[in-house]
């Protein structure tokens, strides 16, 4: 055997070596691919339902903001005419004390000024033009 056919026969045997290696991986890449997808079916199968409530969840809790998002624009559009009802009435009331104040005063002044007069005549004693017979001393004496 020549130096040529020993490398031959030393190479043939690391390629059988390496063949052999490789194969031996391949077959635990293999086998590690069907664990993996084992372990993908069992996580599937666990994760769908919970996905599906997801999805159920989502879409109520979608329609609840919508309902949310109606309810919010009418409140806006209640609060909107209360704040014109509130600006009217306050305008109203301006005019209204506007309009009533000046004759109210009047009327109240004058009532007291009455009041006072009518006081001051009660409280009033007869004066010198004023005669008082025996007659009328006798009834108010009588009437007390």
């Amino acid at each position: 055997m020549s130096a040529t056919d020993i490398i031959l026969v030393i190479g043939a045997v690391l390629v059988v070596l390496a063949f052999a290696a490789l194969v031996v991986v391949l077959l635990r890449v293999l086998s590690a691919l069907r664990e993996l997808r084992s372990e993908i079916e069992t996580l599937r199968f666990t994760t769908r339902p919970i996905i599906d409530d997801m999805v159920i969840a989502t879409e109520s809790a979608r329609d609840v903001i919508e309902t949310a998002r109606d309810d919010l624009a009418r409140f806006d559009s209640v609060l909107g005419s209360a704040e014109a009802i509130s600006d009217a009435v306050a305008g109203t009331s301006r005019v209204t004390r506007t309009v009533f104040s000046t004759p109210v005063i009047k009327v109240a002044s004058m009532t007291a000024g009455v009041r006072e007069t009518t006081r001051s005549l009660r409280r009033r004693k007869p004066s010198d033009d004023v005669v008082v017979t025996k007659k009328d001393r006798t009834k108010k004496r009588r009437s007390r």
